[in-house]
């Protein structure tokens, strides 16, 4: 069976995407949570991974690092990680790509905080760009290939690889339109989503790094976080 690593499911939106895919494609695996220590984090998952970052996909002997190649990995081996249509399969290659190598200014400022409520002191362009992009990106796949998800009528790697952007979204109070903000309800209420939400809310652990930069994000307005 495969064993999938990740961090805390309350920050950790890399570890989040290979996990809500599998999870929604019922593709059976062990889930190892290995959390956040901070500078030791690299020696920690060195453990694991070769690049010293979760996630990390083992499948016997075969080691895949990188939430872009666990998809890939998975597509080649179960069906309905990509759209079956190509048209819709080139969209969704294209638009994950794209969230997996840009949005920078999105992940910097909106670091996902799943039990953290928080209202946005500063309003960059930057910010409001990446927001304005990705509601831009997500109504067209929508409009495009006719929903309810983005490339047409299942849940794909695209969906996963955006999963991160909705708890964002949660967080922050964050909109990107009429449409796209129907498509985040959506996918906060997957079964797999308020999973790994219920979940993220238990954790008691917290990580000095990254609680520093969800402070430096704005004004806290709740913790819904269970405490130790």
């Amino acid at each position: 069976m495969y064993q999938l690593f990740i961090a805390n499911k309350n920050y950790s939106s890399w570890s989040l995407r290979p996990w809500v895919l599998m999870t929604e494609l019922a593709i059976p695996f062990e889930e190892q949570m290995v959390l956040f220590g901070g500078a030791s984090n690299w020696d920690r998952f060195r453990d694991f991974a070769p690049n010293g970052k979760v996630p990390c996909l083992k499948d016997g002997d075969t080691v895949v690092w990188d939430s872009l190649a666990i998809a890939e990995y998975l597509a080649e081996r179960h069906p309905g990680v990509w759209p079956s249509d190509a048209s819709a399969r080139t969209w969704a290659r294209s638009a994950a790509a794209e969230m997996h190598s840009g949005f920078t200014t999105l992940r910097g400022s909106c670091p996902m905080c799943c039990g953290i409520r928080v209202r946005i002191d500063e309003w960059t362009p930057a910010l409001k760009h990446d927001i304005a992009r990705i509601g831009e990106l997500w109504s067209d796949g929508l409009n495009r290939f006719g929903g309810p998800f983005l490339a047409g009528k299942a849940f794909t790697a695209v969906d996963a690889f955006f999963a991160p952007v909705a708890f964002r979204a949660q967080t922050y109070g964050l909109t990107f339109g009429e449409t796209a903000d129907a498509y985040v309800k959506r996918l906060l209420a997957l079964p797999a989503m308020k999973s790994w939400y219920e979940a993220a809310l238990a954790e008691t652990w917290r990580e000095p790094a990254h609680e520093d930069d969800v402070k430096r994000t704005g004004t806290w307005l709740e913790d819904r976080r269970a405490t130790a």
